[in-house]
């Protein structure tokens, strides 16, 4: 008999050979993969380059040595099959198209496919299609371009589709609306146009739709409760306009609908919203802010007791009353906005005194009333007052221990901004821009022992001594006050800083040698500084420097050339003397270049290295210099920004962490028909500008100036230009002001100009042009300034009339036809002797020569 130990020894034996019998004989103890599935992703992995430095390169561990695919990262199988059938690539550093014959296509079985987070830059190929097993489908920002292929209809089974942060462009496919399984569509943040598609309320499945941040337009179809799963809506920063649909209001299962930033239309008026404790709206999250509504704030607004967030911001009721009663009830609030609503009613702010969980209120552009001991709840992190009327710091603010942001900027407020602020232990942005201030009380460090990070001070009667800041600082903005003397150099201890702004102010002295290299925006305008600008000043991260209107002098300082990201120069109105700057062309972004008002001198294209290129350039403003030469017929080849149609803008200021850059971020002087114009933040980003004025440039115009069809302003008076104006102005069909005045330009002007239908502002003044000033209305409705001092021109506006031209041409053409006469009869006499001695060698050799021709014919 075994003794027990060897019965269980052989038991657990048994078991064990058991147990590797079954394994090897099941399919895990194979290679899962497929041959044809292996070598179809080893197909596509060859098909794009690597940088081989991303730690999260999956298609690293796909080694030859390890067959099976099924293994490697980013690869999932059908246990039963071998199969590929989940593929997720995410972030994994691929570089290059995505191929229509890719090895990816083949690939049938694929039901779960991301690429997202890759360089697949080109075109998403039709052959996306194929793969009709799919069901998640992921290729957020990879840089695609080009239409939405109609093919991805054909994936029936598709459930998620992410194709978010591309730039796609053209219209949603309409195929789309095949799709009656998607319960996900994520296509925001690209280029999309066209109007919503009918066919989309097909998807009755769909929960998530999220088309933000594109060009759409047109109207929202009115029977949007169709869509009777959705959960989430979000069109926002869109171009979609008419009225809201009440349709969308009626989806029971919607949580989050944002419509902002677009132009819808019209009062809303929404019915039947219930707030019973049964079946109350889950709407959280209600955004409508920056449209064009109007009429009366609906008060079915209350009912939806779930909202956590509101934004009604820019509703226009007419300088009607609003019942802000409403929100008080909407005790589950975190985020409200309702900045200038145009309303004449006065806001007690004590009303929202019970909305416990309140953290974001935004009031601005409204009347206020607010007591003196009003309490606002304590978890408040961001408050905006701006353009509310006040005239003192609320004292309720004495009490927010939470607050991190704080704008109370454009109001009434004088005296001297009060030391408790600073001892706030959360500030961190603080806004108290364009009201009266013109000090801080308490210590001279008072402001230096608080953590603000961001401190906007603009527009106020601010002067010395100039405040302390503390070490945290990232952005400080204080023009347009009375600071003055030399700008102190405890700025460069901020070892974070990124934005300083100074302009208009009475600072005197050098520019500070210390600037940290962090800085992105500098902008000191319109002060008395003086000296060279030092290159130890030059922040390599610079985006933005402006030094306009100064004494500044010397050359400009070429460290600018290490200043890759640098969008905006301008030095305007000081005295740089120094040759055209042609080494700025290698700065891949710049975009505004203005040398106005200088010593600059030399020609302005380079005889060694050609024409400059500024792809990206939208203002060239290089007036009152001493440039010379003669510029190459192709001069403006290059300049591809200004070749494309006019920016647009949406009127809508940009915003850092609810700072408005609109006033700060760029200003620049543009010369029109004798007058300056200032232009401030965005509004000049919509023009598109040349000024060469006040030169001595000289020779032919370059016809290479019609390839600029987006040129707003074109200004190159009061040079030595010669020559005819060029017809290829014509092109310029954007052109809204035109100055070739004091030239020496010769012939007629473009009829072709006529039809210039934008060209509002023109001078041909003090030229040498002649003949009839074209027809057309911009034209004719000039004044005669505009066409003076050319002699030889006709027409209105013009007094002299083109009326006796034809007995001109008549007796111009009788003195040419004698002219002609005169010339044949001088040429007459000559010609009969020459032809009577051409007639006597004839006859003398015309036997040999008649032999000759026999000859030659035999």
């Amino acid at each position: 008999m075994h003794s027990r130990s060897e019965r269980m020894m052989i038991i657990w034996s048994s078991c064990l050979i058991f147990s590797l019998s079954f394994v090897f004989a099941s399919p895990l103890a194979k290679h899962l993969c497929r041959p044809d599935q292996r070598d179809a992703l080893w197909e596509f992995k060859s098909e794009f380059h690597f940088s081989g430095m991303a730690p999260n390169e999956k298609t690293q561990t796909w080694m030859i040595n390890n067959t099976d695919c099924c293994v490697w990262d980013g690869v999932s199988c059908d246990l039963n099959t071998g199969n590929v059938v989940g593929l997720n690539l995410w972030g994994s550093s691929l570089n290059g198209s995505l191929r229509s014959d890719s090895g990816l296509f083949k690939l049938q079985h694929l039901q779960n496919l991301n690429l997202s987070s890759n360089n697949l830059a080109g075109i998403l190929p039709d052959s996306i299609g194929n793969l009709k097993r799919l069901r998640v489908l992921k290729l957020y920002e990879c840089n695609f371009f080009g239409k939405i292929p109609s093919s991805i209809g054909n994936l029936s089974y598709l459930t998620h589709l992410d194709l978010e942060g591309n730039g796609f462009t053209g219209e949603l496919p309409e195929s789309m609306g095949k799709l009656n399984k998607l319960t996900k569509i994520l296509l925001s943040t690209s280029k999309l146009s066209g109007n919503f598609h009918h066919a989309l309320l097909n998807l009755s499945e769909l929960t998530w739709f999220d088309l933000r941040s594109n060009h759409l337009e047109g109207k929202l179809p009115s029977n949007m409760s169709s869509l009777s799963k959705l959960e989430h809506f979000d069109i926002g920063s869109n171009s979609f306009s008419g009225s809201i649909p009440p349709s969308l209001f009626m989806i029971p299962s919607l949580i989050l609908l944002n419509l902002e930033k677009n132009s819808f239309t019209g009062p809303l008026e929404i019915q039947n919203i219930s707030s019973s404790s049964s079946s109350p709206s889950r709407l959280d999250t209600l955004n409508l802010g920056g449209n064009n509504l109007n009429g009366p704030i609906p008060g079915f607004i209350s009912k939806l007791v779930r909202l956590s967030y509101l934004d009604l911001s820019l509703w226009n009721t007419g300088k009607a009353t609003v019942d802000f009663s409403i929100f008080s009830r909407l005790e589950s609030l975190v985020v409200l906005d309702l900045s200038y609503l145009n309303t004449s009613s006065l806001l007690e702010v004590n009303l929202f005194s019970k909305l416990d969980s309140l953290a974001v209120l935004d009031l601005s552009g409204n009347s206020l009333k607010i007591s003196w001991s009003l309490h606002l709840p304590s978890p408040m992190g961001s408050l905006s007052l701006a353009s509310c009327n006040i005239s003192e710091f609320p004292n309720f603010l004495k009490t927010q221990t939470d607050l991190y942001y704080l704008d109370i900027s454009a109001n009434r407020i004088g005296g001297k901004v009060p030391d408790w602020l600073w001892r706030l232990p959360g500030l961190v942005y603080v806004d108290i821009s364009k009201n009266s201030l013109s000090g801080f009380d308490g210590p001279k460090d008072v402001i230096q022992m608080s953590q603000i990070e961001m401190l906007d001070i603009s527009s106020n009667s601010f002067q010395d001594p100039f405040p302390l800041l503390p070490n945290s600082t990232r952005f400080f903005a204080a023009p347009d006050n009375q600071f003055s003397g030399e700008i102190p150099t405890t700025i460069c201890e901020l070892v974070s800083l990124d934005t300083l702004l100074l302009s208009n102010n009475r600072f005197i002295g050098s520019i500070p040698r210390c600037f940290k290299s962090l800085l992105t925006l500098l902008h000191l305008r319109n002060n008395s500084l003086s000296g060279n600008f030092p290159e130890e000043s030059i922040s390599v991260g610079l985006v933005s420097l402006d030094v306009g209107r100064n004494r500044l002098s010397g050359e400009l300082p070429r460290s600018l050339i290490n200043c890759t990201r640098l969008e905006f120069l301008n030095v305007e109105d000081n005295m740089f003397n120094d040759t055209f700057p042609f080494w700025l062309r290698l700065l891949p972004d710049l975009q505004f270049l203005v040398l106005r008002s200088n010593n600059f001198h030399g020609p302005i294209y380079s005889l060694g290295g050609g024409s400059p290129s500024f792809p990206k350039l939208r203002i060239f403003d290089i007036s009152k210099n001493i440039f010379t030469g003669v510029l190459p017929l192709d001069y403006f080849a290059d300049w591809s920004a200004m070749s494309s149609g006019v920016y647009t803008t949406d009127n809508k200021p940009e915003r850092f962490m609810g700072f408005s850059f609109s006033n700060y971020h760029k200003a620049v002087v543009l010369a029109i028909k004798g007058s300056e114009m200032e232009l401030l933040g965005n509004g000049f980003r919509m023009y598109k500008t040349i000024d060469v004025s006040g030169n001595r440039l000289e020779g032919d115009i370059p016809r290479s100036i019609g390839l600029l069809k987006g040129l707003i302003v074109l200004n190159m008076s009061n040079n030595a230009f010669t020559g005819r104006i060029p017809q290829s102005i014509s092109n310029l069909t954007n052109l809204q002001s035109l100055d070739l005045s004091e030239n020496r330009l010769s012939g007629n002007i473009p009829p072709e100009l006529g039809k210039l239908s934008f060209l509002s502002l023109m001078n041909f003044s003090n030229n040498m042009l002649e003949g009839p000033i074209p027809q057309g209305t911009q034209i004719q409705s000039q004044n005669s300034s505009s066409f003076a001092e050319n002699p030889g021109l006709c027409g209105a506006p013009l007094q002299e009339t083109c009326g006796g031209g034809e007995e001109v041409d008549e007796v111009k053409e009788e003195n040419d036809q004698v002219l002609s006469w005169i010339a044949v009869a001088i040429a007459y006499v000559p010609g009969v002797l020459c032809g009577l001695t051409i007639g006597h060698i004839l006859t003398s050799y015309k036997h040999d020569w008649f032999k000759r021709i026999i000859h030659s014919f035999a």
